[in-house]
């Protein structure tokens, strides 16, 4: 079966979706992890600084062409450990908050859901994708999408599209002004799904739950984002 002709069902998660969802999720997660290092290392600010260590490190140990590569690379390998706890630490979080138990959390409030994509897959029933809804109340009563993931068995077959129009139907449904959400700047992919999909920007910013010196190492921002419904 290939993916142009999966069938692929939406439906409410049930507990027996448990270990498939934490592996998609974390998967889909921890796959930006090399690509948002290569990001933090080409920008203009971490090459000059890559630069001012190694000279710097090869001039004060008296021309030391080892003692400069191992500055240079104890350096490199702490941007590298700063994107990893950035997204493997965003899993760690998560999967011992709302994800501890999805059934509780988000199927027990009639606010609140969460759906899996499954595909029939030689034989065997699959997860490959996932997303969710929070009720929330301020000023108006709106949504706010977590856990948009898609597997990457299954990318560009409109999937994404199809979670986010559920999720979309679910908030009109419960009577939500609006949809908000929440993603990384790193994460390409899933910002230009969101601007096609009739999302604006609100904001830019760095307010997450990891420490400001390890966000600042990685020079990632996070983009709250907002569509009227």
């Amino acid at each position: 079966m290939t993916k142009l002709n999966m069938h692929i069902v939406i439906r409410h998660y049930q507990p027996s979706d448990r270990e498939a969802v934490e592996t998609v999720f974390r998967e889909a997660i921890e796959e930006h992890i090399n690509p948002a290092f290569m990001y933090a290392m080409t920008r203009p600010l971490h090459i000059t600084i890559s630069l001012f260590i190694y000279v710097s490190a090869y001039i004060l140990s008296t021309y030391s062409l080892v003692l400069s590569l191992m500055c240079g690379g104890s350096w490199i390998g702490l941007v590298y450990f700063c994107c990893h706890e950035f997204y493997a630490g965003y899993v760690r979080s998560r999967l011992n908050t709302d994800m501890k138990d999805i059934s509780a959390y988000y199927l027990e409030n009639p606010d609140n859901c969460f759906w899996v994509a499954e595909a029939e897959i030689e034989g065997r029933p699959q997860v490959l994708g996932m997303v969710a809804v929070e009720g929330k109340k301020g000023s108006e009563k709106y949504g706010e999408l977590y856990r948009m993931i898609v597997s990457s068995a299954c990318r560009r077959t409109g999937l994404g599209v199809k979670l986010a129009q559920t999720a979309e139907d679910f908030c009109r449904e419960r009577g939500f002004s609006k949809i908000m959400l929440s993603t990384s700047s790193t994460q390409k992919a899933a910002v230009a799904l969101y601007f096609k999909l009739g999302f604006k920007l609100l904001r830019v910013h760095t307010q997450t739950e990891s420490m400001q010196w390890m966000i600042w190492m990685t020079r990632a921002t996070i983009l709250t984002m907002e569509k009227k419904i």
